[in-house]
């Protein structure tokens, strides 16, 4: 009998591996997070991701600083200084917001842009 019940085959297989199976592109957030399975009703299995928590700021090498001006969009931030808007949640991380919205909606807010977490180098 199998150790993995109600696993699809190459989900099971996968569980047996050191292969991880992500839904999520390497600039995700969610990349490297493990996935959990739980039982529901009549043993049916919901896959869900691991909680993921803010890093510390201390984790974070800081290149640079912005001033937020008014009716600016975190992902245009991003954008102009990650090179990919969708790198949003590397600024929120660095400064310590659960809501992104809450960086740009003062004007006159500096916010940090860093390296990525753990990452440490000389700005440039």
């Amino acid at each position: 009998m199998s150790s993995f019940p109600n696993l699809d085959p190459v989900q099971a297989m996968l569980a047996q591996t050191s292969l991880q199976n992500t839904l999520f592109a390497a600039n995700s957030r969610y990349y490297q997070l493990a996935t959990r399975t739980i039982e529901l009703v009549r043993g049916k299995p919901a896959v869900y991701l691991e909680r993921r928590f803010l890093p510390p700021s201390s984790s974070f090498q800081v290149l640079q600083r912005h001033t937020v001006i008014q009716g600016e969009r975190l992902d245009n931030i991003a954008a102009q200084f990650l090179g990919d808007p969708t790198l949003f949640w590397r600024i929120c991380d660095a400064n310590n917001a659960m809501r992104p919205e809450t960086l740009t909606e003062t004007p006159g807010r500096t916010l940090d842009i860093t390296l990525p977490q753990g990452i440490t180098g000389a700005p440039l």
